[in-house]
């Protein structure tokens, strides 16, 4: 079976039947209606669950900058002798060899997994502990949403759907720096935020071309 590439996906159409065709774009919107389900029951939803929402909105970019940097660049290390490279950062860099392989971009159902019942719930956790159950829900529910969002935008990123909004446009333009120009600058996906705050966000101009950006240095 052959594999899709980017560049035979032009329109917004096309891109959206690939993604959906996708695994774990499913597991996600699961946990999404899981999440939505279980704030319905708790009921009672308050100002408190903005404030969780709030709170999600503000910590996802800089959640997204440290998985991308310190998870899925993460280069082989030496274990007892062995070589060892973790399942995640082998397939994010297989993704970076062949950025046009849309079978590449998204995450694995155990990687989703991962995300949906480890990483979003330990982002929320000073939600449970101050505000309490029914607004740690709703943080994880739109934790689900956010991750679902970047999904389909790397995604969309990697096909040959031209931006048309100023925004989209902005996250187009620095992913493609990450792949193309330099590996250690502009980890965002969704947000250009944290690489702002951090100072992995510089003028291209001012960047050398890695010879590392599709090896990841591995």
């Amino acid at each position: 079976m052959s594999v899709a590439l980017g560049s035979e996906v032009k329109t917004i159409g096309h891109a959206w039947r690939e993604f959906r065709a996708k695994r774990a774009p499913w597991v996600i919107a699961l946990g999404i209606v899981l999440a939505l389900a279980g704030r319905a029951v708790l009921g009672d939803v308050t100002w408190r669950d903005l404030v969780a929402a709030a709170f999600l909105l503000v910590v996802y970019p800089f959640g997204e900058w440290a998985i991308h940097v310190h998870l899925l660049h993460l280069k082989p290390f030496r274990m007892r002798g062995r070589r060892v490279e973790l399942a995640t950062a082998r397939s994010h860099r297989m993704h970076h060899e062949n950025p046009t392989r849309l079978d590449l971009i998204n995450f694995a159902v155990p990687e989703a997994l991962a995300i949906l019942l480890l990483a979003v719930p330990v982002a929320a956790v000073p939600i449970l502990l101050i505000l309490g159950a029914g607004p740690f829900v709703a943080a994880l529910l739109t934790g689900y949403v956010l991750v679902l969002v970047y999904e389909w935008t790397h995604f969309l990123i990697h096909t040959a759907v031209r931006p048309r909004s100023r925004y989209y446009r902005s996250i187009w333009r620095t992913h493609r720096l990450h792949h193309f120009k330099n590996e250690h600058y502009w980890h965002g996906i969704t947000s250009t935020v944290a690489d702002r705050v951090i100072g992995t966000y510089p003028d291209q101009a001012d960047v050398p071309k890695s010879r590392t950006a599709r090896t990841l240095g591995a």
